[in-house]
C-alpha cells in the first residue's frame, strides 16, 4: 500500500517538476530578485528547511513572510496541477515540491498536520486573464525572515512579501502594459476547507477596502468557525473594484490598470475582532514605512529575537541549521491580541488583555516537550503570555485547552499538556500569573469531564486505574494512560510546591497508574480488559500508521506510533520504569535495540516502528541511557540525531515540526542540555558546537564552551559550571539562570 501511495506521488511530482513555470504567455525580460536583506543572525536561517521530501513525514512549515510570534504569516499557497490535492503535502499552504500557486494567503499553521487559516488569498493577473493556478520555479523564489519573493513567468509579475505583527505588505511589478489585476478571494481557506459569511465594501473616496469571512477549516469547524476580517489598503489608485459572488464564495477584483515596469504596494491589517480593528493594525502598525521599511524593521526584529544566543562553530551546516531550528521555534504561538488590547476569546465574546499579549496556536501536546521549556529560558515575556492566555481561555471555556487555535479548542491529541507547561514555568520562577485558578482547572480534568476537551474515559480511568481497553474499544487506551498519569504527576508536583499536601499525595499516587498497562511478561505497555487481563493481540512492531491500512487492530490503543515507540513515557517516574524491565542491563539493551531500529533516513517514507523524533511521545528517548548510568549511550545518540536528522535543506526536519517542537531539540541538544519536561532539570547531553553565549531571559548570560569537540569527539569527560564539577544526570533551571561558563571537555573515548 505504501509503495502504492510513493508511486502515485512520486508521478504527481515528477510531472511538476517537468511543467512548472514553463507556461508562459509573456515574453518580455524577467525580472530580478534581489537579494533579501538579512542580519547578522537571519542570514544563516532558511525559511525553505523542511518544506519538501516524503509528503507526510516532512516538516510542514512554510517560507512565508512573518514576524516573530506574529499573526500574519503572508506567503505561497501552492498545489499540484489543476489545483490537485494529495493528502498531506502542504498542510501549511506551502510543498516544496508543488510546482504551482494558487495565490498568497495571509496566514497558516506552521509544522502541524491540519490546515488552516489560509485567510484572504490575493492571487495577481493580468488584462482579462481570469486568476487562476500559476505556474513557477524555484529558479525564480527565494526567502529569508519576512520576507518571501517569486517570479511569476507566465504573468511578467514578481509578487514579494512581507510582514509585521498583524499586517502583511504586497509588492507586485508587471513588466508589461496589460491591466494589471489582483484578485482577493475573502472567502479562501486550504484545499477542502472552506469560509462562509464573506463581505467586502470598498470606498471609493479612501481606496480602503475591508471585508471578513468566518473561517471553517481543519480546527476552527471544530468550534463552529473563526470569525476574520481585514482592511486593505494599496499605494497606486485603483482604477475599478469588482466585488462578485456571493458569502459562501466572495471576491474582489481589483484593477490598477497598465504598470508597466512599475510596482503597486498593498498592505492588508487583519484582526479576529473587527473591520475596525483590521484598520487600525494597519494604519498604526506600518504608519510612514514603506514594503522596505517594514522588512527592515521586520528582520530587525528578528535578529533581535535571534541574538539571545549566539553560537560559534567551523561548520557552516551547522549554524544554518541552529538559527533555522531558533526561527522556526518562534513563529508560533500567534499574537492573537490588537493592538488595542482587544481579542476574540473561547466564549466568542470580546476581551482586552491587561498588561500581556493573548497568544493562540499552542500545539501543547507537542510543544509542552521543549518549545515552552526555550521560553523559559530566553523568551521570558512570550511564556508569560502563554501562561496567562491559557488561564484566560480555561476561565471562558471551562477547561484548559490541550491545542488551542485560534478562538477555540481544536481538541486535537490527548490529555492535558498544559499541565506540564503550567507545573514546569512554575517550577522555573514564573509565579507571576493566577497559578491558584490554573490549578483547580488541573485537578478539575482529572476527575471530570464536563467539557469538549479533557480526558476522554476519565471515570474508567479513575475507577480501574487505567483505560481499559474493552471499555474504550481500543481507542489509544494504552496512550491515554500514560498520558494521564504523566499529566497527574505534574499536578502532584504542583500540589507539592504550592504547599497542598493532601493534594500532592493523591496525585503522586494516581502517577503511578501508568504501572497498571505495563506486562510483565512481555515488558511493554500493553493494552488491559476491565477484568484485568491484557490484550494477547499484540505486536510491538506495527504502528498505528499500518495497523490503519491493514485494520487489525495491533497498534489502536497507541496514539501515532508503536508499543516499542510508547515504551518510554513515564517521565515522571524514570527511574520506577526502568526497574519495570527487571534491571538497568536490559533497559539499555532494548533501549539501544529501539535507537538502532530507526529509519535508515531523515523524513523516511516509512519511519518504521523504531526511534523516530519526528513524533513526539519518544522524543526524549536518547537521554534516558543517561538515568540508566549509561551517559556515553545518551552522548552517542543525541550526536548522532543532531547529525542524521536534520539539517538546513527542504527536507532538514524528520517529520511535522508541529509548533516548532523538533526545532526546539536540535536548539537545546546543539547547546549540550535537553529539559526533562514537567520539572526544573534539564538532561545533560553532548553539544555539537564550539561556542554558545545565552541571552537568558533575567539578563545574566550563560558562556558555553565545547572544548576539543568534534564529529569524532562526541563524548563528554567532564562538565563544569563555574568550575564545578557536574557529575550527576542533569542541571537544574536554577543553576543555568545564574550565567557563568558551562564548560564541556570532549574526547573520542567514552
Amino acid at each position: 500500500m505504501w509503495q502504492v501511495i510513493r508511486i502515485v506521488v512520486a508521478l504527481f511530482v515528477a510531472i511538476e517538476t517537468l511543467f512548472s513555470g514553463t507556461f508562459s504567455g509573456i515574453a518580455a525580460k524577467p525580472i530580478e530578485i534581489s537579494e533579501p536583506i538579512t542580519g547578522e543572525f537571519t542570514q544563516y536561517v532558511n525559511p525553505f528547511t523542511g518544506t519538501g521530501g516524503t509528503p507526510w513525514t516532512c516538516g510542514m512549515v512554510s517560507p512565508a513572510a512573518c514576524a516573530p510570534f506574529g499573526a500574519v504569516r503572508l506567503g505561497a499557497d501552492t498545489s499540484f496541477i489543476g489545483g490537485a490535492y494529495i493528502v498531506k503535502t502542504n498542510t501549511s499552504g506551502y510543498y516544496y515540491e508543488h510546482g504551482h500557486i494558487m495565490g498568497f494567503s495571509h496566514s497558516r499553521l506552521s509544522g502541524t498536520g491540519a490546515e488552516d487559516y489560509a485567510i484572504f488569498r490575493i492571487t495577481p493577473t493580468v488584462g482579462n486573464k481570469k486568476a487562476g493556478i500559476i505556474p513557477y520555479s524555484h529558479a525564480n523564489e527565494v526567502a529569508a525572515p519576512g520576507y518571501y519573493a517569486v517570479y511569476l513567468r507566465s504573468l511578467g509579475c514578481l509578487a514579494e512579501m512581507t510582514a509585521d505583527q498583524h499586517t502583511g505588505v504586497h509588492r507586485y511589478t508587471f513588466n508589461h502594459s496589460e491591466d494589471a489585476r489582483l484578485s482577493l478571494d475573502v472567502t479562501s481557506a486550504f484545499n477542502n476547507r472552506h469560509a462562509n459569511k464573506g463581505f467586502a465594501e470598498y470606498n471609493a473616496e479612501t481606496g480602503i477596502i475591508t471585508g471578513g469571512a468566518e473561517l471553517h477549516a481543519a480546527f476552527s469547524d471544530r468550534y463552529d468557525g473563526l470569525p476574520c476580517y481585514f482592511a486593505l489598503e494599496a499605494d497606486k489608485e485603483i482604477k475599478e473594484c469588482k466585488i462578485t459572488g456571493d458569502e459562501n464564495d466572495l471576491k474582489v477584483d481589483i484593477n490598477f490598470g497598465s504598470l508597466k515596469n512599475e510596482s503597486v504596494e498593498v498592505k492588508v491589517g487583519i484582526s479576529f475582532v473587527s473591520v475596525e480593528n483590521a484598520l487600525e493594525n494597519l494604519q498604526k502598525e506600518t504608519e510612514g514605512l514603506d514594503f522596505d521599511g517594514v522588512q527592515q524593521k521586520t528582520v530587525d526584529e528578528w535578529d533581535k529575537h535571534l541574538s539571545q544566543v549566539k553560537i560559534e562553530s567551523t561548520d557552516e551546516e551547522i549554524k544554518k541549521t541552529f538559527y533555522t531550528a531558533l526561527y522556526h521555534a518562534m513563529i508560533m504561538p500567534t499574537n492573537f491580541t490588537d493592538l488595542n488590547g482587544e481579542y476574540l476569546g473561547f466564549d466568542k465574546q470580546v476581551h482586552t488583555a491587561d498588561g500581556y499579549t493573548y497568544r493562540s496556536d499552542m500545539s501543547l501536546w507537542d510543544t509542552c516537550r521543549n518549545t515552552h521549556s526555550l521560553y523559559t529560558l530566553i523568551e521570558e515575556d512570550i511564556q508569560y503570555d502563554c501562561l496567562h492566555s491559557l488561564v484566560e481561555m480555561a476561565k471562558a471555556g471551562g477547561a484548559l485547552p490541550r491545542w488551542p487555535m485560534g478562538a477555540g479548542y481544536a481538541g486535537s491529541m490527548m490529555g492535558d499538556p498544559a499541565n506540564i507547561v503550567i507545573t514546569e514555568s512554575y517550577l522555573k520562577g514564573f509565579t507571576d500569573f493566577d497559578v491558584e485558578t490554573a490549578y483547580e482547572y488541573m485537578k478539575k480534568s482529572s476527575e471530570v469531564k464536563d467539557t469538549k476537551v479533557g480526558r476522554d474515559y476519565v471515570n474508567e480511568y479513575n475507577q480501574y486505574g487505567y483505560v481499559p481497553n474493552d471499555i474504550s474499544k481500543g481507542d489509544e487506551s494504552v496512550s491515554r494512560t500514560l498520558e494521564y498519569s504523566w499529566e497527574d504527576g505534574a499536578i502532584a508536583t504542583l500540589a507539592k510546591a504550592l504547599g497542598k499536601k493532601d493534594d500532592a499525595e493523591k496525585y503522586t499516587a494516581k502517577s503511578m497508574y501508568y504501572k497498571n498497562t505495563f506486562n510483565p511478561e512481555t515488558k511493554y505497555f500493553q493494552a488491559r480488559n476491565s477484568d484485568g487481563s491484557f490484550e494477547s493481540h499484540f505486536n510491538p512492531y506495527i504502528t498505528t500508521f499500518y495497523d490503519a491500512i491493514m485494520i487489525k487492530k495491533y497498534a489502536d490503543c497507541y496514539c501515532e506510533g508503536s508499543a516499542r515507540q510508547w515504551r518510554w513515557s513515564a517521565l515522571q517516574d524514570i527511574d520506577g520504569m526502568i526497574e519495570l524491565f527487571g534491571s538497568k542491563e536490559y533497559f539499555v539493551s532494548e533501549l539501544e535495540d529501539f535507537m538502532e531500529d530507526a529509519a535508515p533516513s531523515r523524513a523516511f517514507l516509512d519511519p518504521g516502528h523504531g526511534y523516530w523524533i519526528g513524533n513526539q511521545h519518544d522524543i526524549h528517548t536518547p537521554y534516558l541511557f543517561a538515568n540508566a548510568g549509561r551517559k556515553d549511550l545518551t552522548q552517542k545518540w543525541v550526536r548522532w540525531t543532531l547529525k542524521e536528522r536534520f539539517s538546513s535543506d527542504i527536507n532538514g526536519l524528520d517529520g511535522n515540526d508541529d509548533g516548532g517542537t523538533l526545532s526546539a531539540w536540535y536548539v537545546f541538544s546543539a547547546m549540550g542540555f535537553y529539559p526533562l519536561a514537567g520539572t526544573d532539570k534539564y538532561w545533560i547531553g553532548s553539544p555539537n558546537i564550539d561556542k554558545a553565549e545565552v541571552k537568558l531571559a533575567n539578563g545574566n548570560t550563560l558562556k558555553i564552551t565545547a572544548n576539543n569537540q568534534s564529529d569524532k569527539n562526541i563524548y563528554v569527560k567532564k562538565v563544569t559550571l563555574n568550575g564545578n564539577v557536574l557529575d550527576g544526570t542533569y542541571i537544574t533551571h536554577e543553576e543555568l539562570m545564574k550565567g557563568g561558563e558551562l564548560v564541556f571537555t570532549m574526547s573520542s573515548e567514552s
